[in-house]
């Protein structure tokens, strides 16, 4: 699909995070344009992607799935929207399921005064997503990025590992000031859960135990004295509903593991409220 771009000035970088499925052989021999950084073992997605943008020589970075297809004017839209845009640092797909394109996977991320991260539009139709919007952020699945702004800001917080290293990175380029526009003719089709696999402990882990991680990093301080009751609204009801899945003991380890790595948050904490650029 990256072949098929209308945009033709483009350099495409896979970082395989120690695939055993002889993903890089095959990339090698069918797609030679494609620079391959193979790493020994799976560092995690916010890793892997730093390393990819080290890389990348381009003014705009575009994470793209591995389970994502992309329609043929998906990266001219979005270059487009941030060269109209000055004042916009990123911009957010319209992802749809693969399998049933007139249904919505993202149209951009959400996020709530609870503190809870998520797509919006989800399972709706796709119709009804037709309007360019400014949204809180955007799915790291297939976005694009100013290189200047993720120098800024910095990268993915590496210790996300996955999950919810997009909204955290969102919430500091709003924190910074910058804005997030979702595209509709930005188009990408997504094989949901082909990487996790749907409801794994590993997905389940990871969004409830960084979901604390954005939240506490990132909430300006009036606003986190304000919102914290609310906060504990979501735990409760999420840990009921892990529960139903049977995975209660991995949502309590989530959130004993995040407690436990809070003082490194914490000071995470403080260098981007010194940072921050924009009033509460």
């Amino acid at each position: 699909s990256l072949r098929q771009q209308t945009l033709t000035s483009l350099e495409t970088i896979l970082v395989d995070n120690g695939s055993t499925d002889r993903s890089v052989e095959l990339v090698r021999q069918c797609f030679p344009e494609v620079r391959v950084i193979p790493l020994e073992r799976n560092i995690g997605f916010s890793a892997a992607n730093n390393i990819g943008i080290r890389q990348a020589r381009g003014r705009y970075i575009a994470p793209l799935n591995n389970d994502a297809v992309a329609g043929p004017e998906w990266l001219a839209a979005l270059v487009a929207s941030l060269e109209t845009h000055p004042e916009v640092g990123f911009c957010a797909s319209r992802m749809v399921l693969y399998d049933q394109p007139d249904l919505v996977d993202t149209c951009g991320d959400f996020y709530t005064a609870e503190g809870v991260p998520g797509k919006i539009g989800h399972l709706e139709p796709a119709d009804l997503y037709d309007v360019p919007r400014e949204v809180f952020g955007a799915c790291a699945g297939a976005a694009l990025y100013r290189r200047a702004m993720l120098e800024q800001v910095g990268g993915f917080d590496e210790e996300f590992f996955i999950v919810h290293e997009d909204s955290d990175l969102s919430f500091r380029a709003r924190l910074h000031g910058y804005r997030c526009l979702y595209i509709p003719t930005a188009v990408v089709y997504h094989h949901l859960g082909a990487s996790l696999g749907p409801q794994s402990d590993t997905a389940a882990y990871h969004a409830q135990r960084n979901m604390e991680f954005v939240f506490f990093k990132n909430m300006p301080p009036g606003l986190l004295l304000k919102y914290l009751p609310l906060h504990m609204i979501p735990d409760v009801f999420l840990f009921v509903r892990y529960l139903q899945h049977r995975q209660g003991q991995v949502y309590l380890r989530a959130k004993l593991d995040a407690l436990l790595m809070m003082p490194k948050m914490l000071k995470k904490r403080r260098e981007i409220q010194s940072a921050r650029r924009v009033p509460e």
